[in-house]
């Protein structure tokens, strides 16, 4: 109902009266009126005139109704501890493919080996849980799928040169721009879903805490709809998860990283190693080439730039 009455204020040039409303929806000029009540609570500035309403203004809150087509698979939080946390809960209870949990806080956000991942208002924290008809070896790459999706977005919508960093990282020069996460379940030899936390920052100011990240707004100079980018990325990842040739995503990812050739500081659960980043395997691990001219896999870790 939300989501119909705001179609009809957007796509009206002019007001639209209670009784052309409570017409175009089948119900009431009570429900309608009732309706644009908690919008307005909600923060959408509706002027309600003696011909009828019209929308001045809308809150940049991703509520499920912002997103046509995808409204039940939205779930959108004030705030949670995590929405990872959240994900696994209603993956595990048969959430489908695609559905999106968002929260505008984390109290308890998570990044890589346990660190907490900061949550200001202001920027993107969101999980996507997808399920990939896939046996258990190519569950990795999806990662490097959603890595792919997001890039794309920030370089081709906003023109800003967003590079990837092992293993899961997205920077813009040598600061970070976004971090993601993911976990997934198997069923017997095949991925029951994996669930991709991407924390943004957006409109939050990260630097107090973190100098060497930055923001999409501060990179612009302007606030950047969050609503605008989720959509953007939601439709970019699902179309590439529609379309992806596991045997080349890595590949491709490679064009766009800033990680290969360079000197790197990678720390892992048990030990913290040093060397050249000298590729990324089809399975997504990084050989880094060693002091000694010796090469190691490693599968998983922080990987840093020792200048950085």
């Amino acid at each position: 109902m939300k989501a119909a009455i705001l179609d009809m204020l957007r796509t009206s040039p002019d007001v639209v009266s209670g009784a052309q409303l409570s017409a175009a929806l089948g119900t009431s000029r009570v429900t309608v009126w009732k309706h644009i009540q908690k919008l307005q609570a909600l923060g959408y500035d509706i002027a309600a005139t003696p011909k009828g309403y019209r929308l001045i203004d809308s809150p940049d809150t991703p509520f499920p109704w912002e997103f046509p087509g995808r409204t039940e698979t939205i779930h959108y939080y004030p705030q949670v501890e995590s929405t990872m946390t959240v994900a696994r809960g209603l993956a595990r209870g048969g959430a489908p493919h695609f559905s999106t949990i968002i929260a505008e806080i984390q109290t308890q956000g998570r990044g890589r080996l346990t660190r907490r991942w900061l949550s200001d208002a202001g920027g993107v924290y969101m999980t996507v849980i997808v399920r990939p008809d896939i046996p258990l070896m190519l569950s990795y790459r999806v990662n490097f799928v959603a890595s792919l999706a997001m890039a794309a977005i920030l370089r081709d919508r906003y023109g800003i040169d967003a590079r990837t960093k092992w293993p899961n990282d997205i920077l813009v020069g040598e600061k970070k721009i976004l971090g993601l996460l993911s976990e997934m379940d198997i069923s017997a030899d095949m991925v029951a879903y994996i669930n991709i936390g991407i924390g943004i920052n957006v409109n939050n100011d990260p630097t107090p805490f973190e100098p060497q990240a930055v923001s999409l707004a501060g990179l612009l100079g302007r606030p950047v709809s969050r609503k605008g980018l989720i959509t953007a990325f939601l439709d970019e990842f699902e179309d590439r998860m529609a379309h992806v040739d596991y045997n080349t995503v890595v590949e491709e990812w490679k064009t766009v990283t800033m990680t290969l050739g360079r000197q790197v500081r990678v720390t892992t659960a048990s030990e913290t190693l040093e060397g050249r980043a000298a590729d990324v395997d089809a399975d997504g691990a990084l050989i880094l080439e060693q002091p000694d001219g010796t090469r190691r896999k490693v599968i998983y870790g922080d990987c840093l730039f020792p200048a950085s």
